[in-house]
C-alpha cells in the first residue's frame, strides 16, 4: 500500500513563498504568523481530498521549524473527525506528531463529533469535514466543539454571514446551529451542522462585484463584559466606514450574548458589505484584555474597506476557503479576488497535486489601475458521488 502513498511534504509552504507564477511573484519569507497558518491548512486540504478521492496519504514535517513543531490539538481534531467519517486508519494521530500516515475508507453519514477540547476553532474543523460529507451515501449530523469566535481563523458569524450563502452556490444547503458559543482560552463552544449528501457540485462564478447596496453586522460581548463594550466598537467602527463610504445606513446590532448560549468571556465585531449583485465581502475582529473596544471596531472597519478597495468578489478569508470546492466542481468556475492570500496558494498547490483540477490565476483586466485584483479559475475534476 506504501507505494501507492502520496507523499506531502508538510513543510513545502511554511519557510518561504514558492513564488509560483501567476500566485505572488518573486519567493519571499514568511512571517511567523502566517507560517502557523500554513500547517493547518496543508493538512485540512490534503487529508480532505485524500478522504474524497480514496488517496492513501503520508504527511511529513508538519510544522516544521516552528519552537513546537508537530500536530497541535486542533490539527489533531480535524484529524480525527476525518478518519471517522470515513471509517479510515490514523498513524501517528497524536499531539507534537511531525509525521501521519492516513489511510482512507468509504464515506458514511451520520452524527460525528470533533472536539479540540481547547478554544481551537470550530470553523476550521468545518472546513476539513464538511466537503468530506457532501459525497457521503447519507445524510450527516456534525458537532463541532471548541472556540466559536478564535484569533487566526473564520468567526461562526462570518461562517454564518458570508460563506454560508456563498458556497451554497456550489448547489448544497447545510443547516449551521450555534448551541453555544466559546472564546478563548476556555473555548467550550458548540456548532451543529446539518447536510445531505449532493450527486455533484456545480461551478461558480463570482466575478462581477457590483456596488455596495447594504452594510451591516454585529458587535457582540459575552460573561462578564458590559454592553457598553459592544456599542463604542459599533460607533467606531462606523465612524471609521463613514470616511469613505457616506451614502449608506450602516446596521451595526449590539448584542449581549445569552448566559446559557455562550461559555467564557468575549467579545468581537463582524461586518459585511453586501453587493448589487450578491457578493459579501467582509471585516472582524476581536477584542482582548488591554484591546480599546474602539481600536477593535476599527480593525474590523478597515479590514472591510480594504476588502471593498480591491476591487474583488470575494473578500481575503474566503478566498481559499473556496479553492477545494472549485477543485472538485464540474466544470469551470472564476472567482475575482484582491492579491492571492498564502492561504490561498497553499490550497491551490494541493488541490492541483492530489487531484485533477487546472488553476490559473491571471490579473484583472481592469479599467481602474488602482485595482489590484486577479481572477482565479479551474477546471474542476468533476467529482461524482458513486453512493448515490
Amino acid at each position: 500500500m506504501d507505494g501507492d502513498r502520496v507523499e506531502i511534504d508538510g513543510g513545502i509552504m511554511e519557510g518561504v513563498s514558492t513564488g509560483r507564477a501567476g500566485l505572488g511573484g518573486p519567493c519571499r519569507a514568511v512571517p511567523d504568523e502566517h507560517r502557523s497558518l500554513q500547517g493547518g491548512q496543508i493538512l485540512r486540504v490534503s487529508t480532505a481530498l485524500s478522504c474524497l478521492l480514496g488517496l492513501p496519504l503520508r504527511v511529513r514535517r508538519i510544522r516544521a521549524g516552528r519552537s513546537q513543531p508537530g500536530l497541535r490539538p486542533q490539527h489533531l481534531s480535524g484529524l480525527e473527525i476525518v478518519r471517522d467519517l470515513c471509517e479510515g486508519n490514523l498513524e501517528g494521530g497524536e499531539i507534537g506528531s511531525t509525521e501521519i500516515t492516513f489511510t482512507p475508507g468509504k464515506i458514511k453519514g451520520g452524527t460525528h463529533i470533533a472536539d479540540t477540547k481547547t478554544a481551537g476553532s470550530v470553523c476550521l474543523l468545518m472546513q476539513v469535514a464538511m466537503p468530506c460529507v457532501l459525497f457521503a451515501a447519507s445524510p450527516s449530523e456534525l458537532h463541532f466543539k471548541g472556540g466559536t469566535n478564535a484569533e487566526m481563523a473564520p468567526q461562526i458569524d462570518y461562517t454564518i454571514m458570508v460563506f454560508k450563502p456563498i458556497v451554497e452556490k456550489f448547489n448544497f444547503t447545510f443547516n449551521c446551529d450555534i448551541k453555544k458559543r466559546g472564546y478563548y482560552p476556555q473555548g467550550g463552544g458548540e456548532v451543529v451542522v446539518q447536510m445531505s449528501p449532493v450527486k455533484e457540485l456545480s461551478p461558480i462564478d463570482l466575478t462581477e462585484r457590483g456596488t455596495v447596496a447594504k452594510i451591516y453586522g454585529r458587535a457582540f460581548v459575552a460573561g462578564a463584559l458590559p454592553i457598553k463594550l459592544a456599542k463604542d466598537m459599533s460607533a467606531a467602527a462606523v465612524r471609521c466606514i463613514r470616511k469613505e463610504i457616506r451614502d449608506l445606513y450602516i446596521n451595526i446590532q449590539t448584542v449581549r450574548e445569552p448566559d446559557d448560549q455562550a461559555f467564557g468571556t468575549g467579545s468581537g465585531i463582524i461586518i459585511v458589505a453586501e453587493t448589487s449583485t450578491g457578493c459579501l465581502l467582509a471585516g472582524s475582529s476581536l477584542g482582548r484584555r488591554g484591546k480599546n473596544a474602539d481600536k477593535v471596531g476599527i480593525e474590523a472597519a478597515e479590514i472591510l474597506l480594504k476588502n471593498l478597495k480591491h476591487g474583488g468578489a470575494v473578500d481575503d478569508s474566503l478566498q481559499d476557503q473556496l479553492i477545494i470546492f472549485m477543485a472538485l466542481a464540474k466544470g469551470v468556475s472564476r472567482v475575482k479576488s484582491g492579491p492571492v492570500t498564502l492561504h490561498t496558494q497553499t490550497a491551490i498547490h494541493f488541490a492541483e497535486q492530489l487531484t485533477k483540477a487546472k488553476f490559473t490565476v491571471t490579473k484583472s483586466e481592469e479599467e481602474d489601475p488602482s485595482k489590484d485584483t486577479y481572477i482565479i479559475e479551474c477546471q474542476g475534476m468533476g467529482m461524482i458521488n458513486s453512493n448515490l
